[in-house]
């Protein structure tokens, strides 16, 4: 897809719906609840994809010692796929050593924005590390990453809603959808 191609609404096929995110987001919140209980733990969004997903699933946590924070990345700027050269435009503000960190992002497939943040947050010598995404989705996987809390798999196509965009378009769709091109 090249960065100026226009689609309208009528070219998004729905992939899961907010009921479906809504029972899964729930799901995930006490996968993380059995893991972390109330031992302190700093969630950290990567903004700004997963901040619908991030707010939902913070809300549906039970830890009363969690403490919230985030970063922005950014490797696609206005395209469909990623450049590989990630910036590191937002660093959280909260000190990690020696803290249980779950980073929340909305869609793996790459792999090297996560890879790159799990790096820079293993250096600052966590307790233990966890990442949360909404969506994996292996197609375009070049890098090897441990996802441990997974929402939804998805094999192929370019999807936007609940926070995820095309060149910050769709990010405030209830569900999610795939971008039919023309």
């Amino acid at each position: 897809m090249s960065s100026g191609l226009e689609i309208s609404v009528n070219e998004l096929k729905p992939v899961f719906t907010k009921e479906q995110i809504a029972t899964r987001v729930h799901e995930m919140a006490a996968e993380i609840d059995a893991v972390y209980g109330d031992e302190p733990l700093v969630a950290v969004c990567v903004l700004k994809g997963a901040v619908v997903f991030f707010s939902d699933l913070t809300r549906s946590l039970h830890n009363k010692n969690l403490e919230m924070d985030f970063v922005r990345l950014s490797s696609y700027g206005r395209q469909s796929s990623s450049s590989k050269h990630v910036i590191f435009n937002k660093d959280v503000e909260i000190d990690l050593c020696d803290k249980h960190v779950l980073i929340v992002e909305d869609i793996v497939d790459s792999g090297h924005s996560m890879r790159f943040l799990l790096g820079q947050f293993a250096a600052r010598r966590v307790r233990s590390l966890r990442l949360a995404t909404l969506v994996d989705k292996g197609e375009r996987r070049e890098m090897d990453i441990p996802l441990d809390f997974v929402g939804f798999t998805l094999k192929k196509g370019f999807i936007v809603g609940y926070g995820l965009d095309y060149a910050e378009r769709y990010r405030a769709l209830p569900g999610i959808y795939e971008i039919i091109p023309e």
